[in-house]
């Protein structure tokens, strides 16, 4: 056989090969899944519920993707990337339900929050800090611009 003839093969092969593993991974999952319902309910015969403090979701090669854990005051789901970085946050608690989003260095980029005084959309630097804040209160909508340093910069109204 001659060069391209083999370059194109080997192609063909690499495309064949990563189909072959993501087939693997969701059947792995699919499998884990139906197992673990096979032995809840044979663990709990007529069981309608399953308690705990935390839930923790691996994926197949044994890292963790999902935790939900129950507080004192409250509880939060994290989803996170294949490194082990949050990536998203759902909580509620005493102040209210907040969704909290992160970037690729598991940084908090944007949070969308219900408070007692109303919602609040706010975006954040690579640093953390507060950049855009809109929040709804009892007085009105309320459109604020932060600087680096987290000081208001403008303000309406």
């Amino acid at each position: 056989m001659n060069g391209p003839t083999m370059e194109a093969l080997a192609q063909r092969l690499e495309k064949v090969e990563q189909q072959n593993r993501r087939l693997k991974r969701v059947g792995v999952v699919v499998l884990a899944l139906a197992v673990a319902g096979i032995i809840m309910g044979q663990a709990m015969p007529g069981a309608r519920k399953v308690e705990a403090e935390e839930f923790v979701l691996r994926d197949a090669a044994g890292n963790v993707r999902a935790e939900l854990v129950a507080f004192k005051d409250g509880l939060a789901l994290t989803l996170l990337d294949e490194s082990g970085k949050s990536r998203a946050t759902l909580a509620v608690d005493k102040p209210g339900p907040r969704l909290s989003l992160y970037d690729e260095n598991g940084k908090p980029r944007a949070r969308l929050a219900v408070y007692e005084d109303g919602p609040a959309l706010i975006l954040l630097d690579e640093n953390g800090m507060f950049r855009v804040s809109l929040l709804v209160r009892k007085a009105g909508p309320m459109l604020l611009l932060h600087d680096e340093n987290d000081k208001t910069i403008w303000r309406q109204p």
